[in-house]
Formats: structure tokens, sequence, C-alpha cells
């Protein structure tokens, strides 16, 4: 089994030396994810912006490696103020079905440009997705 990146056209591109995503077996560890709109590549206004654009770029880039928002084991979260939980919270229950993924969510001193919300993941694939007999690990 070997890493493979991925990339998604409809995502923020890295914008250091990092990948977007990484697959190894059948499991997709995501970059975090602000809310930079990709076709623009401007960071949006205000919390509630920002966490909707954060976990669809997460969401985008999940489905470029086969997994979707279903298939996310857990999750972290950054804010750069702890005061915006409630609304990123808020947010971020309309894009998981229950039940929820495990998650850890954590003030930090500062985000890339300067951003308020920062969220990662790691997410599986569906076994019957792999189209390679020794992508998976069952």
């Amino acid at each position: 089994m070997k890493k493979e990146e991925i990339k998604a056209k409809n995502a923020p591109r890295a914008i250091g030396p990092y990948s977007q995503a990484v697959r190894f077996g059948n499991l997709i560890f995501v970059s975090g994810q602000i809310g930079v709109d990709p076709d623009n590549n401007m960071l949006v206004e205000g919390i509630r912006n920002q966490t909707n654009q954060a976990l669809t770029n997460l969401k985008n880039v999940l489905k470029a490696g086969d997994s979707d928002m279903n298939n996310i084991i857990k999750t972290t979260v950054y804010l750069a103020d702890m005061d915006d939980f409630s609304v990123m919270n808020e947010i971020y229950t309309t894009y998981f079905p229950k039940p929820y993924p495990a998650r850890a969510t954590v003030q930090v001193a500062r985000l890339p440009k300067d951003a308020l919300v920062e969220i990662d993941c790691i997410a599986y694939i569906n076994a019957d997705c792999c189209q390679q007999d020794s992508c998976c690990i069952c």
C-alpha cells in the first residue's frame, strides 16, 4: 500500500508543501480547510460564512477522494476565538448526519490568512468503492 495525493479542483489549492488530502488504504486524511472561496482565492467574511465555506471545501475534497461527509470519523476544529463556538457549531451540525464524527475543538492564536475557523478530518472510503484489490484495509 502507498499513499496517494487527492486534488480537488473545486477546493482551494494547497498554499504550502502539503496536499489537500492523502489517501492511504481506505482512509482519507484531509488537510485543514479554511473559508477560502476557490473561485477567487479570497477568504469569505464572518464566522458563519467561513464555517460554511470551510465545510464545503472539506466536502469537495472528500468527493474528489471518492468519499463524503457521512464517512468522516474524526474532525478537528480550530477557532481563532472560542466565542464563535456556538455559531460554528450551529453550521457544523447541518453538514453531518448522526452519529456525528468524533471531534476536538480548540482555540488557536492565529490561522492562515487570519481565518476565523479551520477544519480538518479523517474519513474512510467504503470498501465497495475500491477499484484495486490492494487499496483497502479490511
